[in-house]
């Protein structure tokens, strides 16, 4: 039988296949339109008003560049990127650590996994607000808990959210104690480690140490990276830990629990999501707030791409694929 070559497809196939692509973008249609609305708009419109001028109130004017380069000129902008900057570094590294180290604890535990799991967890739970106000109380000096232990063995204690030494300290602590997310996927990847590899290790006479360094580790390689990825990104957006640190600190929030001290000690928990609520919501100065989003958006997706790419370079190093 002679094949005929760039035959067209029957009718009756080519239509079917349309209703398997309607089908398709049927069924993707809510999540499309949720993606355009919620996120593809929002984002557009945000460039867009980086180059006006705008109070909420009075139509938008285009100022062409100015919102960009007042960025370089503004001292509570350069601070507040200064305190982002030592959230990233400090609290992504803080963080990651923590959650390696619980989860390799929690590993290696005979009994009671359950149990110890779930208390480690459930600290993830509690809403940003209630576990910043808990940690705030916990740590609140001249009779907090902490205080008066302290106190027993005559150590004086910091002035925590009061004290601009020890604000970020403090913040990086709450985040610490809510980290239970990050460190169950850690705990699932070191039980995920083929224990092959640990025999194999031990034969060759490698101890714990040396198993937990040259097994576990390179292991679950990419799921570290992932919790560096995932706690870089917390910490560009750090906002609502700030915010309430300062509040509760400065003892000036009325009612609502808003503060016209945001910052408090002495912008110490000034964030650029803070500073950039301040602009847009506080000084309805909604243009250059909407230049620092995008700045951050920008900053926020290079550092994502450029720790994804080195995550796809590790996996295809262990799997001898090219430029292995």
């Amino acid at each position: 039988m002679t094949a005929t070559l760039g035959a067209r497809p029957a009718p009756g196939r080519g239509r079917a296949r349309a209703r398997h692509r309607l089908a398709v973008l049927g069924f993707m249609a809510p999540a499309i339109i949720g993606f355009v609305l919620f996120f593809g708009y929002p984002l557009v419109a945000t460039v867009v008003f980086s180059f006006t001028k705008y109070d909420l109130i009075n139509a938008p004017e285009f100022n062409g560049l100015d919102n960009y380069t007042f960025m370089f000129k503004d001292p509570l902008l350069i601070k507040a990127i200064t305190n982002t900057l030592w959230f990233v570094l400090v609290l992504t590294i803080a963080r990651t650590v923590f959650a390696l180290g619980v989860a390799s604890v929690i590993a290696r535990l005979k009994s009671g996994v359950g149990l110890i799991r779930t208390l480690c967890y459930l600290p993830s739970l509690a809403p940003p607000v209630a576990a910043t106000l808990v940690f705030f109380m916990v740590l609140r000096p001249n009779g907090g808990p902490v205080d008066n232990l302290l106190g027993v063995f005559g150590i004086d204690s910091p002035l925590w959210f009061s004290d601009p030494a020890w604000a970020k300290p403090g913040i990086t602590a709450i985040m610490l104690w809510i980290s239970g997310d990050l460190m169950i996927i850690i705990l699932a990847a070191i039980l995920d480690v083929p224990q092959e590899q640990y025999e194999a290790a031990e034969l060759d006479g490698a101890g714990p140490i040396r198993r937990w360094w040259h097994v576990t580790l390179p292991t679950i390689s990419p799921v570290l990276l992932f919790g560096i990825v995932n706690s870089v990104i917390l910490a560009l957006q750090l906002f609502t830990q700030a915010v309430v640190a300062g509040s509760a600190g400065s003892g000036a929030a009325d009612a609502t629990g808003s503060t016209k001290y945001l910052g408090f000690p002495d912008n110490s928990t000034l964030t650029f999501p803070v500073y950039l609520y301040t602009q847009g919501f506080r000084y309805f100065d909604m243009g250059y707030a909407a230049a620092m989003a995008t700045l951050l958006f920008i900053i926020s997706f290079a550092v994502t791409i450029v720790l994804v790419q080195r995550m796809r370079k590790n996996s295809t190093a262990e799997e001898g694929g090219p430029g292995a």
